[in-house]
C-alpha cells in the first residue's frame, strides 16, 4: 500500500502539511460526504485531509468548491483516495 505521502506527491496537494487520514469505504451514502465535512470543518485550515473511499466521491466535489477547498481524485485498484486541502 502506498503511503499517504506517496498519494499526494501524485496530486496537487501540499507535501509539507500535516495530514489527516479518513477511511469512509465501509459507509454507504451520505455517511462520507457527512463525515468529511464534518471533519475538514474540525481541522485547521493548513492540513489536507487524504480520504479513502470504495467510489468517487462526485457529490462531495461542488459541496468542496462551495467551501473554497482545492481537491485531487486518484482512483486505484482497490480504494479511490481524495486529497483535500486549503489553496
Amino acid at each position: 500500500m502506498e503511503s499517504r505521502v506517496d498519494v499526494l506527491d501524485r496530486t496537487d496537494a501540499p507535501t509539507d502539511r500535516p495530514t489527516d487520514h479518513l477511511d469512509v469505504r465501509s459507509l454507504g451514502p451520505p455517511e462520507p460526504l457527512q463525515r468529511t465535512l464534518e471533519r475538514l470543518a474540525e481541522l485547521p485550515d493548513e492540513t489536507v485531509l487524504v480520504q479513502r473511499n470504495d467510489r468517487v466521491p462526485q457529490f462531495l466535489f461542488p459541496k468542496l468548491e462551495e467551501r473554497g477547498y482545492a481537491h485531487e481524485t486518484l482512483e486505484r485498484e482497490d480504494d479511490v483516495v481524495t486529497a483535500v486541502w486549503k489553496p
